[in-house]
């Protein structure tokens, strides 16, 4: 007997996504269906956004904040309760960024965390079989949070 969360990807899969969330999630899903391959991606993707953050704010604070703001404009013409958890993800992101560079410490980590994530990423990828989604568009990379998302939403029963 599937799970509540297979029998929702199994209804994604079967009927075409109404919303444009829906399909970017189904498809997506597509090269993330080995469980080695999604928890890596449960770990590495918040990985990426972190050092990603850490990165641009180690070359000014303004461009982290600039870069995510950017972020939430896409994710709200998405789903609005997406926006507010990357709202509140971010807002966690970009306080442990700031510790980061009150240590001063900020772009060796993010610069390290970045690299190994990605390594992890590619290796999954490699398991999975199947490229990185965003070799076919670079709206994935902003994808893949809300794809994490989207499993935890579905483990508490919350629709996006």
């Amino acid at each position: 007997m599937p799970t509540t969360a297979q029998a929702h990807d199994d209804a994604l899969n079967d009927a075409a996504p109404a919303r444009k969330v829906d399909a970017l999630l189904n498809h997506y899903g597509t090269s993330h269906t080995h469980p080695v391959n999604e928890v890596i991606h449960f770990i590495a993707i918040p990985a990426i956004m972190l050092s990603l953050i850490g990165i641009m704010f180690a070359v000014h604070p303004a461009l982290a904040v600039l870069f995510s703001a950017a972020s939430m404009v896409y994710y709200i013409r998405l789903s609005w309760r997406f926006t507010v958890c990357m709202l509140l993800v971010t807002s966690v992101l970009l306080a442990a960024v700031d510790a980061l560079d009150a240590r001063g410490v900020l772009l060796p980590v993010s610069v390290a965390v970045f690299v190994v994530a990605w390594i992890f990423q590619f290796i999954g990828h490699h398991l999975e079989g199947k490229k990185p989604s965003f070799f076919e568009d670079l709206q994935y990379l902003l994808v893949g949070p809300l794809f994490v998302l989207s499993k935890l939403f579905l483990r508490l029963g919350v629709r996006w």
